[in-house]
């Protein structure tokens, strides 16, 4: 804060509950090229034409400081302006970061990691944050990564392009130097705020499907680039035909790059602000902040500013990314994050997505575990020493701050503090610079920063206070509320922030309060909110001290942790000979003692009909209680039939099965990760070493595994089904072909069992499935992306026997050419069985020139002229989304004659 403070002896623009108070003038910066403030129109308008500098240009070297001169700063701004802060960058990688894909990454070694090692996601701490002021340093600001980060050498940035295709009447591909030639450069001040900020909080009330954000995910940067109006004013839209912006970036993720989009009405917007940004606070951008160049968007959450930005696509449609669905949501609040997980339609509805941040604000000092020895002694002019309350406060849209209000009673009564607007400063003058271009905001009203506020409170009133809250409001007259909305994802978590004020007298006989903050950011343990959820209180509705206790409750407790496995009424007893006679294929299973009839829930079952299956007649305590929240014990209560007379004793092998091999069905067997090959530009080879060197696995071909592990992010147990690739008769091993990455080194283990499923090859001509044996004469096969690994095990089963004379046809369906997994092994099966054994085709959403296969989704005419018709002998299979399989391979299966009920599998 002490640079802000220094800067506003010599511009002081504060206000309460008004936004226009002002005492200061542009004369300030008389001593640099300015322009007039002049009465606000729209930057279409600003006065006068761009004067392009002739140095304007990318920093030099443009390259991160942190990893080419360390000692770099941005060029320094006029003394009337907010001052740029002072720089620690990080010139060392972080033992944290040495086993994983940014290994090569300087980072701040005392960020607050939020998960884990891998990917790196990180906050500053709060003091610590707020201390640097109105400008946030590269190394403390906060950092939201979905995987790796893109190592981009120096001649790759040079080279480093942004194609803009899609609905415009000019398609370009430009360079970065060609951006800042081509159009006016700009500077602007921009907070972002992550919508996780603050989640910690929601994730102490409930576990959400997020990681734990403390109040410290948002940051303030001078971001320099072009504005995106202007790009796009260049390449036309096609009119009454584009309605997005899509941006995608340079990441390598498994779902397929970042990427999300702006209605093309807000992007065109200059007052909007958008940039295309290649330097933060004067300097290139940091590897974890997008370098070379990203998107920025103010007045909007983090995740609509994409980084290391490779597309712009105008399109008629909304971004179809999987994150853009799958991420920033706000869902109704009594939508369960198992429920989120198994209901993909939530993901879908554009009433959930969040754009534009919420009012916000937080107390900063003091601190957490802050002490104060209290004065009540007046000093020689009668005046009792007093605390400055203080804190940051942010909107959304570029909507201002128009009040914020303390509470000393627990939200009795409220008292207005005082706001002061650094970015105020910015509208004085027009500063225009090498490397800056044009700094000027003398012609927007738009607050796309955070504020300060201050609140002074006697020590003698401090001392009789339990608590301390503190509520926004901004000019759109949205108000933070008193209770938590809590929902599934914890996002734009804005209800009252609450510091508790604990009270102890010292040895000396003095006064010594000592403040806790609502939580601690990531994994940390602290705040008053986990110390009173472990004491039984309420947290959603906290009191604080004896005199809280007075004040009437507001809220119903919320609903204990614990759950009752057991239906009411329910009092039949099952003996242990009943139990193991239970058909398989109607399982039932065994939870704390409790026996349930899983045969309902087969089709429905997030994890799939098999995860069930697994568990018949056993024991699925272990595996239940690791992957299951609170709703998915309530809607196992639905299925109890019983208590189990006779508890259930582990009378299988410890080691091995009886055969040798390595699975088995009912127990976990840890396996250690040995190598990590990438495929291609998302998906890696993972090969994991069994116990023993010359162990078969034990899997029969077409059947899969369970493989689980704990997420280093959420600690929250994940499982799921894979088909190794490994060949048929492997020793010693098992290979996972993933769009993920897995543990982040080699050494770490993952737990796995099986075999499952209810399909098996048996060879050379037969099939096992829903416990029939049948002689398949021909077999069609269909997969889209990571879908080829179960269809692969069986191709290869049956090519290499030579006593097997099934007919194969396979459709490979992917994005991009690049897409395509196994492709190698696929032509050299098809270049070895000719056309009259094995017909085998491609088709891709986007294809190069001249493509051979097809090109779009699969539908009924390429399943007519690619599939065997129906036959008595014949047999589908089919691993893929959902989507493809339900709205594309059934349809289309059906209207071929296939009887999709007996012969379509699905894996």
């Amino acid at each position: 804060m002490a640079q802000y403070l220094a800067a506003s002896q010599q511009i002081s623009r504060t206000s309460s509950s008004s936004p226009d108070s002002t005492n200061s003038s542009p004369s300030a910066c008389s001593h640099v090229a300015t322009t007039p403030s002049t009465a606000f129109t729209s930057l279409a308008g600003s006065p006068g034409p761009y004067r392009k500098l002739q140095d304007d240009g990318l920093p030099i070297p443009f390259f991160p400081a942190s990893l080419d001169g360390p000692e770099r700063n941005g060029p320094q701004l006029p003394q009337c302006l907010p001052q740029l802060p002072t720089n620690d960058t990080p010139t060392e990688v972080a033992e944290q970061d040495l086993e994983t894909p940014d290994n090569w990454v300087n980072r701040n070694p005392k960020l607050v990691r939020l998960t884990g090692k891998h990917p790196f996601n990180s906050e500053a701490q709060l003091g610590v944050l707020f201390d640097c002021g109105f400008l946030t340093p590269a190394h403390l600001h906060f950092v939201r990564n979905h995987g790796a980060v893109p190592q981009v050498s120096h001649e790759m940035s040079a080279n480093w392009t942004i194609r803009i295709h899609g609905l415009v009447e000019r398609e370009v591909t430009f360079t970065l130097q060609e951006l800042q030639e081509k159009f006016p450069v700009v500077t602007l001040p921009v907070t972002l705020v992550c919508a996780g900020n603050r989640r910690k909080e929601q994730n102490v009330i409930r576990k959400t499907l997020g990681f734990s954000w403390g109040a410290a995910g948002v940051s303030t940067a001078l971001w320099t680039g072009v504005y995106l109006a202007d790009v796009l004013d260049h390449v036309r839209p096609i009119s009454r035909q584009a309605k997005y912006v899509v941006f995608e970036g340079g990441d390598k993720l498994p779902n397929g790059p970042y990427g999300t989009s702006q209605r093309l009405s807000w992007a065109s917007n200059k007052d909007k602000g958008m940039l295309i940004s290649w330097a933060m606070n004067g300097l290139p951008l940091e590897p974890d902040h997008g370098f070379p160049v990203r998107v920025i968007v103010p007045g909007q959450i983090g995740g609509r500013s994409v980084k290391w930005l490779r597309h712009i696509e105008i399109s008629d449609r909304e971004s179809q990314h999987h994150l853009h669905f799958w991420d920033n949501k706000l869902l109704p609040t009594q939508v369960m994050p198992d429920q989120a997980r198994a209901e993909k339609h939530w993901w879908y509805d554009p009433r959930y997505i969040i754009n534009e941040l919420n009012v916000n604000s937080a107390i900063a000092k003091p601190d957490h575990n802050e002490k104060l020895y209290i004065d009540k002694a007046p000093n020689e002019n009668g005046t009792i020493a007093s605390y400055p309350i203080r804190g940051y406060a942010y909107a959304g849209g570029g909507r201002r701050v128009t009040r914020v209000e303390v509470s000393l009673d627990q939200g009795e009564t409220w008292t207005l503090g005082s706001i002061e607007y650094p970015e105020d400063q910015f509208r004085e003058a027009r500063h225009q610079v090498p490397v800056y271009g044009t700094l000027d905001a003398t012609e927007r009203d738009t607050s796309f920063c955070w504020c300060f506020w201050t609140f002074h409170v006697s020590h003698n009133v401090l001392a009789s206070c339990d608590a301390l809250m503190v509520r926004a409001m901004d000019e759109g007259l949205a108000l933070q509320q008193r209770d938590m909305y809590w929902h599934a994802l914890g996002m734009m978590n804005n209800w009252w922030f609450r510091v508790v004020v604990h009270r102890t007298v010292n040895d000396d006989g003095k006064i010594v309060l000592q403040f806790e903050h609502p939580t601690l950011a990531g994994t940390a343990h602290g705040g008053w909110m986990e110390r009173m959820k472990l004491a039984g209180e309420d947290i959603s509705a906290p009191v604080f001290g004896e005199s809280g206790r007075d004040l009437a409750p507001r809220a119903p407790k919320h609903e204990a942790d614990e759950v009752c496995l057991t239906k009411p009424g329910i009092n039949r007893k099952i003996t242990l000979e009943e139990f193991k006679a239970q058909d398989r294929q109607r399982p039932w299973f065994v939870v704390n003692g409790e026996v349930y009839d899983g045969t309902p829930f087969l089709k429905d079952h997030p994890g799939g009909g098999d995860s069930i299956l697994l568990v018949a007649g056993e024991d699925a305590s272990e595996d239940f209680f690791a992957i299951h929240s609170a709703e998915g014990k309530h809607k196992l209560v639905e299925h109890h039939i019983g208590t189990l007379v006779t508890s259930l004793t582990k009378d299988t092998p410890t080691t091995t099965q009886s055969d040798g091999t390595f699975l088995e069905r009912s127990r976990w067997k840890s396996v250690r990760l040995c190598d990590i090959k990438q495929i291609n530009h998302d998906s890696y080879l993972y090969r994991f070493a069994l116990p023993k060197g010359d162990q078969l696995l034990g899997l029969p071909v077409g059947q899969h595994v369970f493989v689980r592990l704990r997420r280093q992010d959420t600690g929250e147990m994940v499982q799921r089904a894979y088909t190794p690739v490994s060949q048929q008769g492997t020793v010693g091993f098992i290979d996972f072909l993933i769009k993920l990455y897995l543990p982040s080194m080699v050494g770490d283990s993952v737990e796995i069992k099986g075999p499952l499923g209810s399909f098996i090859w048996d060879g050379p001509s037969t099939a096992s499935w829903q416990g029939m044996r049948k002689t398949i004469k021909e077999v069609g096969m269909i997969c889209g992306g990571s879908g080829i690994t179960p269809i692969l095990q069986v191709l290869r089963s049956i090519l290499q026997n030579p006593e097997s004379e099934t007919r194969v046809w396979l459709i490979s369906a992917n994005k991009t050419e690049r897409d395509i997994l196994c492709r190698e092994e696929l032509d050299t099966l098809f270049a070895s069985h000719g056309r009259e054994r094995f017909k085998l085709h491609y088709t891709l959403s986007i294809a190069p020139e001249k493509w051979p296969y097809s090109v779009g989704r699969i539908n009924d005419v390429l399943l007519s002229e690619h599939m065997p018709h129906y036959s008595e002998h014949g047999l589908i299979l089919a691993c893929g989304p959902d989507a493809m399989i339900t709205h594309s391979v059934k349809p289309g299966l059906q209207n071929m004659g296939w009887d999709i009920e007996k012969s379509l599998v699905v894996f």
